[in-house]
């Protein structure tokens, strides 16, 4: 433990980077391997800037250069990449029904994965949960890769003691998150800077980062746990908002089964279907264990995708009616077989409604699945100290512009 707390990331010693060095990491973190004179084009900056930027972030062990390539004209190109081993991030992910800790490379590759699954979060738990993680990620690196650890991001439903009812803890145990400062239970045990954020949020920025969301330039994001959360992207940005909730889609107003106004999050939430588990008499459970499974589960997953895809599909167009997106990103912790079910089902249901002066978005599905919320809080560090969060004109991937 005391190796934690004297080990403050010896990375962040050389203070935050520049801001071209920042672009620099960031076109490579977005785009992957690439020459430095295509570098130099698409980011307006000359061949001498962005040569003398990839020397100092090779010396800094952040870039590997490739084998060069010969083209059939002109000098051979030698392409650049993050070094896999130039930086490390740990990632927590608060969740309703489990926690999962993630220590991930500067490529995006989780290098660790910690689980804990429980009734519902207490802060005790919790953060002892945390910090054997981070004791356990420690140690699965070597001396010079722990100095790497950029930070700990951790990504949080926002105001949490607001869902005591919802996951069934009792109120004067649950409301100790009220005092909870999170970044302060970190700095108990450890210095590593602490961030947190909500977690769609994170969940929609690792889905922007390594996901579908290059793909598109504006879109909004849903992802399902216990309960649905969202996420907006506008421009290649994720939208934080003045709280940092904005996206909070699954607090949504919607027609519900008898006809009175309800929320998203009570219809199109995967509590819904362990609620459908507990009356059929089985065990709710079995829906979080992994690898996940819920093919045994189908009498109850049937329904629950048909109610989800009709309730997701109404979310859909009221979202799109106040910005125009072009596509809408439908991910969760669910197997994938379920996913793609549910976001067949939502696009089907899309053509029902009446979508009079609306372009109607494309209906995808994500592709990070259940680690998204810790994989993007993994993401907060490294955005903090060393990459650009908005990253609109430069990506090649965009559809939109």
């Amino acid at each position: 433990m005391s190796e934690i707390r004297r080990l403050t990331s010896g990375i962040n010693q050389r203070g935050v980077r520049a801001y071209n060095e920042r672009l620099i990491l960031t076109m490579l973190q977005r785009g992957g391997p690439t020459p430095g004179r295509d570098l130099a084009r698409q980011s307006g900056l000359s061949p001498q800037t962005v040569s003398v930027i990839l020397r100092k972030l090779q010396n800094d062990d952040l870039v590997l250069r490739g084998a060069p390539q010969r083209g059939k004209v002109g000098k051979p190109s030698v392409p650049v990449a993050l070094n896999p081993d130039g930086l490390y991030s740990i990632g927590l992910k608060i969740g309703r029904r489990s926690a999962t800790l993630t220590l991930m490379d500067f490529t995006g590759v989780v290098r660790s994965h910690y689980r804990l699954t429980y009734a519902y979060p207490m802060p005790g738990t919790v953060f002892g949960f945390l910090r054997e993680g981070v004791e356990k990620a420690f140690a699965s690196l070597p001396p010079e890769g722990r100095a790497r650890i950029c930070g700990i991001g951790i990504a949080a439903p926002f105001e949490l003691w607001n869902w005591r009812d919802l996951v069934g803890a009792p109120a004067k145990d649950f409301d100790a998150w009220k005092s909870v400062d999170i970044r302060a239970e970190v700095r108990s045990f450890s210095d590593i800077p602490a961030y947190v954020v909500n977690d769609a949020t994170a969940a929609c920025r690792a889905e922007l980062i390594y996901g579908q969301g290059k793909h598109y330039r504006d879109y909004a994001y849903f992802f399902l746990g216990a309960f649905i959360g969202g996420g907006i992207v506008m421009n290649h940005l994720v939208v934080e908002g003045q709280f940092g909730n904005a996206g909070a889609l699954g607090s949504l107003p919607l027609p519900g089964p008898d006809g009175r106004t309800v929320q998203l999050i009570d219809v199109a939430s995967i509590r819904n279907l362990e609620a459908r588990l507990v009356e059929g008499g089985l065990n709710a459970r079995a829906l979080w264990e992994m690898p996940q499974s819920w093919s045994a589960l189908e009498t109850h997953v049937g329904p629950w995708v048909a109610q989800t895809g009709k309730a997701m599909a109404q979310a859909c167009l009221a979202t799109c009616s106040v910005i125009d997106f072009e596509a809408v990103l439908i991910d969760g912790a669910m197997p994938e077989e379920i996913r793609k079910r549910l976001v067949e089902t939502t696009r089907a249901e899309m053509k029902t409604l009446d979508a009079r002066g609306l372009i109607l978005p494309r209906i995808e599905e994500g592709r990070i699945g259940a680690d998204a919320r810790a994989i993007g809080a993994a993401c907060s560090p490294m955005i903090a100290e060393f990459l650009l969060d908005e990253f609109s004109g430069l990506f090649r991937g965009d559809r939109g512009a």
